[in-house]
């Protein structure tokens, strides 16, 4: 007896007992799983012009390639397809496009992402990366 009471309590406070008619009328919700992957870092553009100028532009302009290619329109262009520049033969067959994630990946470590990569220099710090990638994604190809 004191089982079906705690047991009447249960269901109803559940709300099984009294309203529903049948099992057709209950509907489950399935909740999506939790995203393992941080979500990306948003960059600041204005620091990241900042960052650009410090650190990439020994080797690299918006407009003309130098040692680097030229980096405006980057963000959307096909690895190795600046117009008029020496790629590595790594580069040139890449076949993927650079994304935000991408570049994130590249200037993280260039080398480990492509072997025959000449680029040697990494921009460790993510925050700066992200700023760096937010200024590149507004120097649209013109």
């Amino acid at each position: 007896m004191r089982i079906s009471i705690i047991m009447s309590a249960m269901l109803l406070a559940f709300g099984v007992w009294g309203g529903v008619s049948s099992s057709q009328d209950l509907k489950f919700v399935e909740t999506p799983s939790p995203d393992p992957a941080p979500a990306p870092v948003m960059g600041d553009a204005v620091h990241g012009a900042e960052v650009y100028e410090a650190s990439c532009t020994g080797c690299h302009s918006l407009d003309a390639n130098r040692v680097g290619p030229a980096h405006r329109g980057v963000v959307g262009r096909i690895a190795g397809t600046a117009p008029g520049f020496n790629y590595s033969p790594g580069l040139k067959a890449a076949g993927f496009t650079w994304t935000p994630e991408k570049l994130d990946e590249w200037l993280t470590n260039p080398q480990a992402m492509i072997k025959s990569a000449r680029m040697g220099f990494r921009l460790s710090d993510a925050k700066s990366r992200a700023d760096v990638i937010a200024y590149l994604a507004t120097q649209k190809a013109q």
